[in-house]
């Protein structure tokens, strides 16, 4: 059984007196000690999707359609769940991608860290436990504690939210772009904690990025989202490996590699991801896919299995399953 199990979500949102739906029935599973990832351009709706498991704000005033389960457990709350099932020691935590607007600027990180920390611990053993957590995301100096966020570095101050959020012993850990404020060293560095910290915890984590280059390395399973649905997802040997929807290609042919050219060689996706009320019948990526066909503008994609756990969304993989080297 999956550790988080998520089944048909919608999210719609209310914006200037209309109703808008930012997630259109996504299905994922991640499973237990497993390293997933969710990725797609900004705009897509990944943060929301993120926000809904636990309905965070703005999403938890929002009108929420499907199913996730977390650990067997409806939390969702639409089948009569309770969010406190995903609350403390075994639930969920969350890293946020502005470890400064995360922390609180005028509380010290010792402060902060204690609030993470389960109730009735004594001081000492709070201290004792707060150092733990610093050393396993090498922070190992005493100092932080006594530190105000404004006097750590960027990758630092992300260190400390990934230790804050380990201090409840979580069973998943939602990563939501948690390193787009900081420089390729610091990214590098704080993804690489991430994940030693988490296998060697037996965490499983949820990463919502664009960087397949992140992906690649440290993510056991994708979903590729665009305009808020999956549009291919499965290992990330099969999707990275061999993608088949036009937009999975797209996305990894604008990954800059070392046999590659400069920036000017890069493959590009021509237009963007458009508004949500633009997002009609058919397929949003349409307009951008050189396969295109009139079909696509009209009827929703159809699921393509293309081996194992690997699918795809898409009329054209549809019609030449060959892409993707099924017959």
């Amino acid at each position: 059984m999956s550790l988080l199990s998520v089944r048909q979500l919608r999210v719609a949102l209310e914006t200037d007196g209309r109703r808008l739906e930012i997630v259109r029935g996504i299905s994922f599973d991640v499973g237990a000690g497993g390293f997933h990832a969710l990725v797609g351009e900004s705009g897509c709706g990944k943060s929301v999707t993120a926000m809904a498991l636990t309905r965070l704000p703005p999403v938890d005033g929002a009108d929420c359609g499907g199913e996730v389960l977390f650990q067997g457990r409806d939390v969702l709350g639409l089948r009569g769940g309770s969010l406190r099932a995903v609350r403390g020691r075994g639930g969920i935590a969350y890293i946020f991608q502005d470890p400064m607007s995360a922390l609180n600027p005028v509380l010290r990180v010792g402060v902060q860290m204690g609030e993470a920390l389960p109730a009735g611990m004594g001081r000492a053993a709070m201290r004792e436990r707060m150092l733990e957590l610093l050393a396993a995301v090498d922070l190992p100096e005493a100092r932080i504690l006594e530190a105000f966020p404004c006097e750590l570095s960027g990758g630092m101050a992300q260190r400390v939210c990934l230790a804050m959020a380990m201090a409840s012993e979580p069973a998943l850990l939602v990563a939501d772009e948690p390193t787009t404020a900081l420089d390729v060293v610091a990214q590098k560095k704080v993804l690489e904690l991430l994940e030693g910290v988490c296998r060697r915890a037996g965490t499983s984590v949820l990463l919502i990025t664009h960087n397949l280059g992140l992906v690649a390395r440290h993510a056991d399973t994708v979903s590729v989202m665009y305009a808020g649905r999956i549009v291919e997802s499965g290992s990330v040997e099969a999707v990275l490996g061999a993608p088949a929807h036009p937009y999975a290609q797209g996305l990894l042919k604008a990954v800059p590699t070392l046999e590659g050219g400069g920036v000017e060689d890069l493959a590009t996706i021509p237009g963007r991801v458009p508004s949500p009320a633009d997002w009609g019948r058919g397929c949003t990526f349409a307009p951008r896919c050189p396969h295109a066909m009139p079909i696509c503008a009209q009827v929703d994609p159809p699921e393509v299995r293309l081996g194992g756990s690997h699918a795809a969304w898409c009329h054209w993989v549809a019609g030449n399953r060959s892409v993707a080297g099924v017959g």
